[in-house]
């Protein structure tokens, strides 16, 4: 809803294309803030970038809040541009956020991580909700979006609160503890061989220099490439061509068949969807991080597409034949996609902070949020073409 009312308000500036503008605004923050972040994993502490983050969010919030009761009708681009920064400071500072809380947990235990990817769909479960009781209950889409934003900020500054008592806890403070930043040694270095200890030794150094970034990809190389591949089926098909398909029986004009179809069958299942299969590797966790069957598993929702190209998307223009007659199959192959994604993609990124030392966990959590980036950048970018070939 908060995108919904900014989009409206964006219109009265009479630009055409304002959510492309957005997403390029969003992804090119993204890109520099995941590369800035790889880069100060070492020199900046972990506790400022995400107080940093986390207080940069709330103050965007807090001038969009303020926002929202302003009438911006004669801002005319002025609101696109203050709309398209603040987008873009978020879309970075959220980044910055999530790659680094998630390179943090690279140190916990496996089952802090699980915790910590599941928490994401519930937070899109969470918003699928409140959007459906949005609909059904209100009448004013200005109190709606102040309600949004008002929610955020109050998480927002929770969020901050928490992380200031995170260091109390004697679980956090264990796992937490300082390791030295890894170091590889060049060709023309030799590592000292004084003690049995000496390959570890090397391995570490005492300055903070740029984690190695070669033996990273190198180590996380296969499930790099399952999470782009997920992400990248996923964003082909949602949102571009599942918000498009319609009930079957749009023409009988019952709500629940018009205005509550989409968000029912698209927003809410599929978040809860891939909640669900997020919250199933809290006690199932096969294929393992080597196995031939998790890249094998990924590429097997490839049969996916077709299967919602030929749901009744509406409009169509070169596919003019809906093979699944029914309002039972988008359910159906919403649910499946929701429920691979959120398990594989879950997986994947659990298992890359713990194949490599844990001097390196926290810069290949990085990584891994930039495969998550990549995935979802190089999808979008191929939906359109996709929407246009049905």
């Amino acid at each position: 809803m908060c995108l919904e009312y900014l989009l409206s308000s964006a219109k009265t500036c009479r630009l055409n294309y304002f959510e492309s503008y957005l997403t390029v605004a969003s992804t090119v923050s993204n890109v520099l803030c995941l590369m800035a972040n790889f880069l100060l994993v070492n020199r900046v502490p972990i506790q400022v970038r995400v107080l940093a983050s986390l207080t940069i969010m709330l103050a965007i919030f807090l001038v969009m809040t303020a926002l929202v009761k302003v009438d911006t009708s004669s801002w005319t681009y002025g609101f696109f541009a203050v709309t398209i920064i603040c987008m873009a400071i978020l879309s970075g500072t959220s980044t910055i956020f999530n790659s680094s809380v998630f390179g943090m947990t690279g140190s916990f235990p496996m089952r802090n991580s699980q915790a910590l990817i599941s928490g994401g769909a519930m937070g899109g479960t969470i918003s699928a909700v409140a959007l459906l009781v949005d609909l059904a209950a209100s009448s004013d889409v200005t109190d709606s979006t102040l309600a949004f934003f008002l929610t955020a900020d109050v998480f927002l500054g929770l969020c901050v609160v928490l992380y200031l008592l995170l260091p109390r806890l004697e679980y956090a403070r264990f796992y937490l503890r300082p390791v030295w930043p890894a170091h590889v040694f060049s060709g023309e270095e030799q590592p000292p061989q004084d003690s049995p200890s000496a390959p570890l030794a090397a391995f570490r150094s005492r300055d903070s220099s740029i984690p190695p970034l070669r033996p990273i990809l190198k180590k996380t190389a296969g499930l790099g490439f399952c999470v782009v591949y997920l992400f990248f089926i996923t964003s082909l098909v949602f949102p571009a061509i599942s918000t498009n398909i319609e009930s079957l029986d749009k023409g009988s004009g019952s709500p629940w068949t018009t205005r509550f179809f989409v968000p029912l069958t698209t927003f809410l299942l599929y978040n809860f969807a891939d909640l669900c299969g997020r919250q199933v590797t809290a006690w199932i966790q096969v294929p393992g991080p080597r196995s031939k069957v998790l890249p094998g598993l990924v590429l097997l929702r490839t049969c996916l597409l077709p299967l919602f190209m030929f749901c009744n998307y509406q409009p169509r223009i070169h596919l003019h034949t809906v093979l699944f007659q029914s309002d039972l199959y988008p359910v159906l192959f919403t649910s499946l996609l929701g429920l691979s994604n959120g398990y594989l993609s879950t997986l994947a990124l659990m298992y890359g902070p713990k194949i490599v030392p844990r001097e390196l966990a926290e810069a290949t959590g990085v990584v891994m949020s930039f495969y998550l980036c990549l995935g979802l950048v190089l999808g979008s970018a191929c939906s359109a073409l996709l929407v246009h070939l049905i």
